[in-house]
């Protein structure tokens, strides 16, 4: 016979840890126009130095906003750190990647798709890549499943160039 308060119990512990979850992937860790340092995202960039940053990057890129960017980066967190040195998760550390060619991360084993594109990484190819991971390179291993809204991949796109070490 089943313990209805254990049960009960139970599914209140799964359902606070789920909210906890989903406040992370959906709230940014600064609250600003710039990412402070969070542990969801491994941020190292203060809010002027980040600000300075922005201001270097390509149209439109240069105008985009870091705290959505890095509020939808914290979808991608749960598998991407950005923090140079920073380990690989289920996914590849992502500093210095913009320039990068797929697949060639040393320290991490990719999928024979990704390496078969033969690109390299800017942020056209990632914004493609975000779009919907299946459609640009069918077969592959990653099982994001795309942001949709063009103006959040511009912000992801912007937090990532700024977060990672870009130079234009």
């Amino acid at each position: 016979m089943r313990n209805p308060g254990l049960t009960f119990a139970v599914v209140a512990i799964a359902a606070a840890a789920l909210a906890a979850c989903n406040k992370s992937a959906t709230q940014p860790a600064s609250g600003g126009t710039a990412a402070a340092p969070s542990a969801s995202t491994g941020s190292l960039l203060s809010d002027d130095e980040a600000k300075k940053a922005l201001a270097a990057l390509p149209a439109p890129y240069n105008t985009a906003d870091l705290s959505n960017g890095e509020s939808k980066f914290a979808l991608c967190s749960t598998c991407h750190t950005v923090v140079e040195g920073g380990p690989n998760m289920t996914g590849p550390n992502l500093h210095g990647v913009f320039g990068r060619k797929a697949g060639s991360k040393a320290d991490f084993k990719y999928s024979d798709v990704l390496k078969a594109t033969g690109w390299t990484w800017d942020p056209q190819h990632v914004d493609t890549w975000i779009t919907d991971p299946k459609v640009a390179a069918p077969g592959t291993k990653m099982t994001f499943a795309g942001l949709k809204d063009p103006k959040d991949r511009t912000d992801v796109i912007a937090w990532l160039m700024v977060q990672t070490g870009y130079k234009p």
